[in-house]
């Protein structure tokens, strides 16, 4: 069924709305995708902040060229959704690739904006297996406390000696 000329403008407006907004984009395939599954993938990435918008190809691409984006856009074979946040920029492709990895060959990767470029399938998984920031912060942390903690363990031994 074909879409009206008011309607497909106010999509691109949607879509421009979100890029401007936005911190990163992913662009995502799919194929075979469940209406129950879609739901409870839009549910999980919005519960990570993280929109999820299905549209046309032609439309996405005609918001995406306002926008300005360095590089040249990646190849968007079959049906594509956008997935963006204006908080963690590795949210989006991270939540999508997760839901993915539990959906086999329904879900995938096809690139997306990162940093202001345009970036191709591959970089945008390697963003998503980058952990969420609070988890980051966890480790630097952890990193920064193993010499304290390697310090108090030998002192403590010295003092078990000394007490014998």
């Amino acid at each position: 069924m074909a879409i009206s000329k008011d309607k497909k403008r106010e999509i691109v407006a949607k879509l421009d709305d979100a890029f401007k907004e936005s911190t990163s984009v992913t662009f995502v395939g799919f194929t075979k995708l469940t209406v129950a599954n879609a739901s409870k993938m839009r549910t999980e990435l919005a519960q990570a902040g993280v929109r999820f918008f299905v549209a046309k190809k032609t439309l996405i691409k005609k918001a995406l060229e306002t926008q300005g984006y360095a590089g040249t856009l990646p190849e968007l074979p079959g049906e594509v959704a956008v997935a963006w946040t204006a908080d963690d920029v590795t949210a989006p492709s991270r939540g999508v690739y997760e839901f993915g990895k539990k959906l086999k060959g329904v879900l995938s990767l096809l690139g997306g904006v990162f940093d202001g470029a345009f970036v191709d399938a591959t970089q945008m998984v390697a963003i998503a297996t980058i952990p969420p920031v609070p988890v980051l912060r966890g480790m630097f942390v952890n990193v920064i406390n193993s010499p304290i903690q390697g310090l108090v363990i030998a002192l403590d031994k010295i003092r078990e000696k000394k007490a014998a």
